[in-house]
């Protein structure tokens, strides 16, 4: 079985970029347009076509991310792609319920990094989670196949804030994240600069005892992209990163929980690399570590993606089973291509 559990509706911040992309995944999502690509009086370039783009996307930003129309544009694509099982999430810092946690553990001083992080915050926090929910859960209600989840930033000292505001959420499964190391947050490209500033393998070191602390937690399903610090390439030799990635197995093995491979950095990132790297999935195996397969998709044309080599990464390392979670239960079924 081949399964994304781990793909976004949207992300900000919202700018003449985020535009274009939308509408690009827009044309590529839609026969109708697609259609249209042979050219012709209606074809790409002409007036007509433009027309049609702009009404695409006026309809798209009218009716919100949430909509069935714009997830069903996921769920059509995937399958074209042999996806059976599907995992839609939303990063918590999205949902205004979530903004004051985000407030007590981002760096949001007046510093330059600090300002650039509030403007952030401020930019992406703009819906509820219970848009959020309605709207997935009515989904879900259509398509039997797709399952309804959260991402959730890991905070040291912030699990008991999180575990009361999680509480009150209906959900398929959690994912845990870390995105942060002492309030900065690190796969921002505007704020790469400060890896220059730490001793790469005492950062690695931080971020990793990190990750053990959130699979120590009992909040969280499995952990993503669990060496996404990687992001801009700044690391240090693996041969060095090996006992922490035994570490980091080791917590996930006794805390039964696992993780996912995620094929997001392979094409949106300049690492250039799915998570995790190929040594680091193997020591999970060793230690018996479930897996989950996903594209960390932002735009329905991207779900999927990779994915054919992230099961022959997760085959070439051992596994023969990948993890699909309903009602924060998980399921085993067999990893492979269009139901192999």
């Amino acid at each position: 079985m081949k399964v994304d559990f781990h793909f976004h509706l949207e992300e900000g911040p919202y700018s003449l970029q985020w535009l274009m992309r939308t509408a690009r995944a827009l044309q590529e999502t839609s026969p109708a347009v697609a259609g249209a690509a042979a050219g012709g009086s209606s074809g790409p370039g002409t007036l007509p076509w433009i027309r049609q783009a702009v009404d695409q996307l006026k309809l798209r930003t009218e009716s919100g991310c949430f909509s069935y129309e714009w997830l069903e544009r996921y769920i059509r694509t995937g399958r074209a792609r042999g996806i059976e099982q599907f995992g839609v999430v939303d990063h918590l810092y999205r949902f205004t319920e979530f903004k004051g946690y985000y407030e007590r553990h981002m760096l949001l001083d007046d510093s330059p990094l600090g300002r650039l992080q509030r403007e952030w915050l401020d930019r992406v926090c703009v819906y509820s989670a219970e848009q959020y929910l309605e709207g997935m859960r009515a989904a879900a209600r259509r398509e039997p196949d797709l399952a309804v989840g959260v991402e959730a930033d890991y905070f040291p000292g912030g699990e008991d804030e999180l575990r009361g505001l999680l509480a009150g959420l209906e959900l398929d499964y959690v994912i845990g994240s870390v995105h942060f190391y002492e309030g900065w947050g690190f796969d921002n490209p505007d704020v790469q600069e400060r890896f220059r500033d730490y001793s790469l393998p005492e950062l690695y070191a931080g971020h990793y005892a990190n990750v053990i602390r959130a699979a120590g937690s009992g909040l969280f399903d499995w952990i993503a992209h669990l060496d996404n610090l990687k992001v801009f390439g700044y690391r240090p030799e693996e041969s060095g990163l090996l006992p922490m990635y035994r570490e980091v197995a080791a917590a996930l093995q006794a805390n039964g929980i696992g993780t996912e491979i995620n094929t997001g950095l392979r094409y949106r990132y300049p690492v250039k690399e799915m998570c995790p790297s190929p040594s680091l999935l193997r020591v999970l195996f060793e230690h018996n570590v479930p897996i989950t397969l996903s594209s960390d998709a932002h735009f329905p044309d991207d779900i999927g993606m990779h994915l054919d080599e992230a099961v022959q990464a997760a085959r070439e390392a051992g596994y023969r089973e990948v993890m699909y979670y309903r009602g924060r239960v998980r399921h085993m079924a067999p990893i492979g291509e269009h139901g192999a």
